[in-house]
């Protein structure tokens, strides 16, 4: 399980080192592994391959005779490339991903569950509720 949000910082040759709590959740049967994906809202999300699994038998489920379907299917899979954990705890983002979340220096690693974003600063701030009022609420609306 991942959470909370930490900051961190990419380096000139696109290294992310994860936060140590971040490492340590990630299950010791995952091996040095991740999925790397260009997801929503402008984010890149990094799956450990179990979680990867589940998300992919799902995507590989769909109808490749319906032309929605496959087109998600052509768009997720084409979307994603596997990291490797080196001895430090950083991952390579490729220059493609980096562009595509607007990664340049800092990077905010969120926690979301059983996924980990990886989030340019400023996109991160767009995408959250800050006041504390207005997330109670919006819990109470989808939560009761």
């Amino acid at each position: 399980m991942f959470n909370s949000q930490y900051d961190s910082k990419l380096d000139p040759k696109g290294r992310l080192a994860l936060p140590a709590k971040i490492k340590g959740a990630i299950p010791q049967a995952n091996g040095m592994s991740l999925m790397l994906r260009m997801a929503e809202d402008k984010c890149l999300a990094l799956y450990p391959i179990v979680e990867y699994k589940k998300l992919e038998s799902q995507i590989k489920s769909l109808n490749i005779n319906n032309a929605e379907q496959r087109m998600l299917q052509r768009s997720f899979f084409n979307s994603i490339v596997e990291v490797e954990l080196d001895s430090a705890g950083r991952i390579l983002i490729p220059k493609l991903y980096q562009t595509y979340a607007s990664l340049e220096k800092d990077v905010v690693v969120v926690g979301m569950g059983t996924r980990i974003e990886l989030w340019n600063p400023e996109q991160y701030l767009k995408n959250i509720i800050v006041d504390t009022a207005d997330l109670s609420s919006l819990m109470e609306k989808h939560l009761s």
